[in-house]
């Protein structure tokens, strides 16, 4: 714009020397501007001030939402759900759009459940040993106490007298699997199979009389001699089991428990070893230190272990929690969805930009059109005149709130970011509109 202006004054300074030439007087410049001068009887060669000039910044602009932002993502993925259309409202928070995230919600899962296990942990610690397991430990206690003294003071006669009558019985037990049965058990047994047997010839002469038959087996003497058989066969078994020799495995088991018998009678005979008192002594400080500590309670840094391993878990909840929440992109503030660049189903690349958000409530102008002849005549804070191409007649005034530290070349000119606030909002403006904004 700074070019256009210096056009325009070399235009007048022109003019000026043509009008000077034709008028026979010299012409004088001031600030751009040029002026002819007669003066009668004055020095025509002398200056004469015109006073200051005025300097105007005009410069084309675009309408831009106050707050805009070209949102991204920070995990790659497939993108499973856009949840917002374009042109929708949206406020600050609500999901926009989500990757897929099955194994990231499946951490969180187990991260959680390593959390709850930590926790129960660090709870049972605290709230020390159970009525119940204290109880046990002072049984245990005086069980091994009891053995003890038993050992120390030998074994009573009543002991004695209850072992020497298990030996005795197993004893018996074993005598009698090879004595056979008492006289009477033989005696019935002797009659059952004479008795089968002389039911057996009865039933058997009777079937000889019609055993010659057709019909044979449909008479009732075929079923009697069936019966008769069946029951001198049973008999028989009976009377033979009587007199076979004992099962092997049940002259084993009599024998083992004969053994067992002796041993327990001679362990009450002979006087307690060193070996076995010791083994007694050390069941009842091993007794005893089990109760101490459970009534000394949980030393404190069990405790602080048990902290550890739970905030442990909790960070370990909180990284599985942020993997799941970076596969979600959410409004960072409350606008409209201006543009979606991504649909269901296709890849996003972490950082690459998806959605453009934008709060259409406070529209702003922007321009880059100010070049470095303009910028030194502009200040954060100077009062701006803008107007529009698209709607005539439409002035807004506006303010200067932020000038760029930093030029950039466009076309050959170093030029600087200018940002204009209106002072008001106007329903027909439009993101992107041209504009021409005027600092006097």
């Amino acid at each position: 714009m700074k070019k256009k202006l210096l056009i325009a004054v070399g235009a007048v300074i022109a003019l000026g020397i043509v009008l000077t030439v034709v008028a026979g007087s010299a012409p004088f410049l001031k600030g751009g501007m040029a002026v002819a001068q007669e003066m009668d009887g004055e020095d025509p060669t002398e200056p004469v001030s015109t006073g200051p000039e005025e300097y105007q910044v005009i410069a084309e602009a675009a309408v831009v939402p106050v707050r805009h932002a070209a949102l991204s993502l920070s995990a790659s993925g497939i993108a499973a759900e856009v949840l917002v259309e374009e042109g929708a409202d949206v406020v600050e928070g609500q999901v926009i759009l989500r990757l897929e995230n099955t194994h990231q919600r499946v951490a969180v899962a187990q991260a959680e459940a390593g959390l709850a296990s930590a926790q129960a942990q660090l709870a049972a610690l605290e709230a020390g040993p159970r009525s119940q397991e204290i109880a046990t430990a002072q049984a245990s206690l005086d069980a091994a106490r009891a053995g003890l003294g038993r050992l120390e003071e030998g074994a009573r006669p009543e002991d004695i007298e209850a072992a020497k009558a298990s030996l005795a019985a197993a004893e018996a037990a074993l005598q009698r699997l090879f004595e056979g049965p008492d006289s009477f058990t033989r005696i019935a047994a002797e009659a059952d199979l004479a008795n089968a047997e002389a039911a057996l010839r009865r039933a058997q002469a009777a079937y000889d009389l019609v055993a010659g038959s057709e019909d044979v087996a449909m008479l009732p003497q075929s079923l009697e001699l069936q019966q008769a058989s069946n029951a001198y066969a049973a008999a028989k078994a009976r009377y033979d089991a009587l007199f076979a020799e004992p099962d092997a495995d049940m002259v084993a088991g009599a024998r083992a428990a004969v053994k067992q018998a002796q041993a327990s009678l001679e362990r009450l005979l002979q006087p307690a070893t060193a070996s076995e008192l010791a083994e007694a002594e050390a069941m009842v400080r091993q007794a005893q230190a089990q109760l101490d500590l459970l009534l000394a309670g949980v030393r404190a840094e069990e405790i602080s272990m048990a902290e550890a391993v739970v905030a442990e878990a909790e960070g370990a909840v909180e990284q599985a929690r942020a993997s799941v929440a970076d596969t979600e992109l959410r409004a960072p503030f409350a606008g409209v969805i201006a543009d979606c660049y991504v649909n269901p189903g296709e890849q996003v690349v972490a950082g690459m930009p998806v959605v453009e958000l934008a709060d259409l409530s406070a529209l702003q102008v922007e321009t880059d059109d100010l070049t470095e002849l303009d910028i030194v005549q502009v200040q954060e804070g100077d009062e701006a005149l803008v107007t529009f191409d698209a709607i005539e007649g439409l002035e807004i005034g506006g303010t200067v709130v932020r000038i760029e530290p930093i030029g950039r070349e466009k076309l050959g000119d170093i030029t600087y970011a200018v940002v204009v606030r209106l002072h008001e909002q106007d329903a027909r403006l439009r993101w992107n509109m041209t504009a021409v904004v005027t600092i006097p």
